[in-house]
């Protein structure tokens, strides 16, 4: 299964509430239309600090990221070809500005637990190192970072994604240079204060040391969830 992100800025003008209910009523069930289409998640930014952690800040303003899941590239290109997209595109540009879609490949390090409350959503956008290829960012990420990260003390759930396709707007394919972004995290934790627990702990310091030698900039967001499918 891969995922669809659209990393979304509300149009100028709207204010945020307008933007997150038009979102959720209007275009989320648009969306949910789809053919082929698995999940569709909205994550709705509600803090942008660089909670926890010191590294370098990308210069990413944001008000929402959502996800699309498919089984395949292929019900994902006939998704957006469809006569269900039209009416998706069409809702777009009545609500959202400057728009960064991605396509990832996912890696499910820790599945996320059931808890029975509500869980805190932690969101990060990674950009790779100079002089490193996509690759190179892959094996150290997935491979030892994960494995440091997984130890972290109160963690409910961490979510890697491997970014293999960019494009702006809706559709027009992407460089790197113009969606500077290699991953996205997806971390969950029962609150805030555990959080700020897991980064000042041992395991968190194993993984920000290894952080510096292959990622230049970690963005990120707390997000609230809204699960349309």
């Amino acid at each position: 299964m891969i995922v669809r992100m659209g990393l979304l800025t509300r149009k100028q003008g709207l204010s945020s509430e307008d933007f997150r209910s038009h979102w959720r009523d209007v275009h989320g069930p648009l969306v949910a239309r789809l053919p082929g289409l698995k999940r569709y998640h909205q994550n709705h930014v509600v803090d942008s600090r660089q909670l926890a952690i010191d590294h370098a800040r990308g210069t990413w303003s944001i008000d929402g990221i959502s996800e699309l899941w498919f089984d395949s590239i292929d019900d994902m290109h006939r998704a957006i070809s469809s006569d269900a997209y039209r009416a998706v595109a069409e809702d777009h540009v009545r609500f959202v500005g400057d728009t960064g879609l991605i396509t990832a490949e996912q890696n499910i390090v820790v599945p996320m637990e059931a808890s029975g409350e509500p869980l805190v959503k932690r969101m990060s956008i990674l950009t790779r190192k100079s002089g490193l290829t996509p690759e190179q960012f892959k094996d150290e990420w997935w491979g030892f970072h994960a494995k440091a990260v997984k130890k972290f003390p109160n963690l409910m759930g961490y979510t890697q994604n491997f970014v293999t396709e960019r494009s702006a707007g809706l559709g027009k394919p992407a460089s790197h240079e113009e969606l500077p972004i290699d991953g996205m995290v997806e971390l969950w934790f029962r609150s805030v204060a555990d959080i700020e627990a897991a980064f000042r702990s041992p395991a968190a310091n194993v993984s920000q040391t290894h952080a510096l030698s292959f990622i230049a900039e970690i963005t990120t967001f707390l997000v609230e969830p809204h699960e349309v499918i």
